[in-house]
């Protein structure tokens, strides 16, 4: 089973379409969605740098893993409001540990808002849905793609986000097949 945590105030229309999307995928592996309740921000406080505005990413990763583990989930996502970063970088739009089978997206630079363009829900859902797939994918042990439609590829700003797709391209999917084999 894979886990969704909403972290803070999240749409639950945006929450259940990326749900229904990871579920219908990860299916075929033997693997449903599970929403859990959601956790307040607050907690998370002491990655929040006011300079920035922005929360440290791996922040989340060892609370939502405890929580995995609690309920025997094979892979849990957190799914948050709030912008996130890592030490390098400006932004990130999701991130993942392997090891704790935990991850986390910002739906924050996924608006069309944020870039002055009008709110479209359809649209948030839709880059939501390519960053679950993404870091689900690196939770269990896919690394980048050189296949710029492939959702494993890096999305180094939103358009890379954009011009993906929502699924693993062949080699991906094979390797992904062969790792989830070995989870069960």
């Amino acid at each position: 089973m894979i886990a969704i945590v909403p972290i803070g105030p999240v749409e639950e229309r945006v929450l259940r379409k990326v749900g229904a999307f990871v579920e219908n995928y990860y299916s075929r592996f033997g693997l449903g969605v599970k929403f859990l309740p959601g956790l307040p921000l607050e907690p998370f406080s002491a990655g929040f740098d006011p300079i920035r505005g922005q929360y440290l990413g791996r922040i989340f990763l060892p609370t939502l893993s405890a929580i995995g583990r609690e309920v025997g989930a094979k892979a849990v996502l957190g799914m948050t409001n709030a912008d996130l970063y890592e030490e390098g970088l400006n932004f990130i739009f999701g991130l993942a540990n392997p090891s704790l089978r935990a991850a986390v997206v910002s739906l924050h630079r996924l608006r069309p808002e944020f870039y002055g363009d009008a709110p479209d829900e359809e649209l948030l859902a839709e880059r939501a849905i390519k960053e679950a797939m993404h870091e689900l994918g690196h939770v269990f042990g896919l690394s980048h793609c050189p296949n710029p439609r492939c959702v494993m590829h890096f999305s180094n700003s939103i358009i890379d986000t954009d011009l993906k797709g929502p699924l693993y391209c062949p080699a991906c999917e094979e390797r992904l097949a062969k790792k989830l084999g070995v989870l069960r």
